[in-house]
């Protein structure tokens, strides 16, 4: 499996969620609302999820292997970077 296109489409530099991408697989399955959070010490990004009646959130789609969710995570970010530096500089008034 490949991915194939990776699309930002939110960024935001308030809260600890940066950005919210959709990651194609195969050039045919299209997963949306993964989620580049800023942790403690790094950025990581967080599967869809919808919360429970318990009140716990549940990964709606999420990788069954460490190799996959490694890979998409690294190219994730590695997009989410080439984002911000695309974006306009804010100025100062």
């Amino acid at each position: 499996m490949q991915i194939t296109d990776i699309r930002v489409r939110k960024v935001s530099s308030v809260g600890k969620m940066k950005a919210v991408v959709s990651v194609t697989l195969d050039e045919c399955f299209v997963v949306h609302d993964i989620k580049v959070i800023e942790g403690k010490e790094r950025l990581f990004i967080a599967m869809p999820s919808r919360k429970t009646a318990e009140g716990e959130f549940k990964d709606i789609a999420h990788p069954i292997n460490t190799a996959l969710r490694d890979e998409m995570q690294t190219l994730i970010l590695a997009k989410y970077e080439e984002a911000l530096a695309e974006m306009p500089a804010e100025t100062e008034e």
